[in-house]
């Protein structure tokens, strides 16, 4: 009998924010079943959190534990890399996937954004994706297979009314990690954006109407809403060494949306 192919991400280490639900929980998953062991943050609910680990270690090889961190607060973003590296075997990080992301479900015209919720868009997507990175930058594994990838969106190059903060934050985002893949030159660590566009998840469906979805639907050339297991293998393609050459890109995984 043929020797199995290794898993591609065999022994690796990957830390994914806001890895509890949503895309974040199919991204997880799905590099879990690529070989990979997972740290998946979470920040507000460990019953979740736990049930993504469990599928993880009882469905695979890999293993998984669950850190709780909020990652606009650097001391936090420290200790989950802190746990990531005594985790396994004192293994070094391999991967982050930042995909942990707040929007304002009201939807307000930028007119009508009320500074506080601006202040929370920004603190957790654009700081908490800052500072993500930076530890990322100074402790992922060099020399081969260090991988950053922030989750953005589609929404900054579709420009829609009623998203002026949370597009603004994500922008920010692709702006920093393009640059950031500039300035990792020579450790042989890669950094990018995935930018999906409407997703079935809570985060997209909370304050729409049936109304807004369809218009949503109607938008798209292939006629229904993304799912997160659309995303989540890109992702995949992205943390092995076959997406290597793939650096400081914004890649839109949208169905056409945008």
């Amino acid at each position: 009998m043929a020797d199995s192919i290794p898993l591609p991400l065999k022994d690796r280490v990957a830390v994914v924010t806001g890895g509890s639900r949503g895309i974040g929980r199919a991204i997880a998953l799905h590099l879990a079943s690529l070989g990979a062991n997972l740290v998946i943050n979470y920040s507000s609910n460990p019953a979740q959190a736990d049930l993504v680990a469990s599928q993880i270690n009882s469905a695979s090889a890999s293993r998984a534990i669950t850190v709780r961190a909020d990652i606009s607060d650097p001391a936090q973003v420290k200790s989950l890399f802190d746990s990531a590296e005594s985790a396994f075997n004192c293994s070094p990080v391999h991967i982050l996937v930042n995909s942990a992301g707040v929007l304002d479900s009201k939807y307000p015209t930028l007119a009508n954004t009320a500074l506080e919720d601006f202040d929370n868009i920004f603190n957790v997507n654009a700081r908490g994706a800052f500072l993500c990175c930076r530890e990322a930058a100074n402790r992922i594994k060099r020399g081969g297979g260090g991988r950053i990838i922030c989750l953005t969106t589609s929404m900054v190059a579709a420009l829609r009314p009623g998203f002026a903060a949370y597009v603004g934050s994500k922008a920010a985002v692709e702006s920093m990690v393009k640059i950031l893949a500039k300035e990792l030159k020579g450790t042989g660590i890669t950094a990018n954006c995935v930018a999906p566009g409407p997703i079935a998840t809570d985060m997209f469906f909370a304050g729409k109407t049936e109304e807004m979805i369809k218009r949503v639907v109607d938008e798209s050339p292939l006629g229904r809403l993304g799912e997160t297991e659309d995303v989540a293998p890109l992702v995949g393609f992205l943390a092995t060494d076959a997406g290597e050459w793939v650096n400081g890109q914004i890649i839109r995984v949208n169905g056409g949306y945008v």
